[in-house]
């Protein structure tokens, strides 16, 4: 895309703040800062619908004891499994595990500690159960 062509379109995820996006001006790449476009914002906009649809599932699972608050607290701080195994420093299979309350409520505060690190809670948040749809 070429510089002049970088779209400009006042986009309210970017919440008045601007973008560094790449472009090309006489066969050169250069820095040039857009303020959103259209497809961009719609997509985001989709996405974090997605994220929000996914954490209220996961609380509902909490709240009827199918999972453990891990559970709820990775998509509420926008992780997936991946994402906070890697955070962590677990394997996935790990964290999969750790959604079963009764072993969620087994675990060392060593491992804990990697989570609320990596979710950016203390442990005592991460120990407490949730209740009636609200997180401590």
């Amino acid at each position: 895309m070429k510089v002049d062509d970088i779209p400009q379109d006042e986009s309210k995820t970017y919440h008045g703040h601007q973008k560094i996006i790449y472009g090309t001006r006489d066969g050169h790449y250069e820095a040039a800062t857009s303020s959103g476009w259209q497809d961009e914002a719609f997509a985001t906009e989709q996405a974090v619908a997605e994220l929000d649809e996914l954490t209220e599932q996961a609380l509902q699972a909490v709240l009827k004891g199918e999972r453990s608050p891990l559970y709820y607290y990775m998509y509420r701080y926008r992780h997936d499994e991946s994402s906070l195994a890697q955070s962590a420093g677990l394997w996935r299979w790990q964290i999969r595990r750790h959604f079963r309350p009764e072993v969620f409520a087994k675990l060392n505060n060593k491992t804990l500690s990697k989570y609320a690190q990596a979710l950016q809670l203390d442990v005592s948040t991460l120990r407490q159960p949730l209740s009636d749809g609200l997180e401590p």
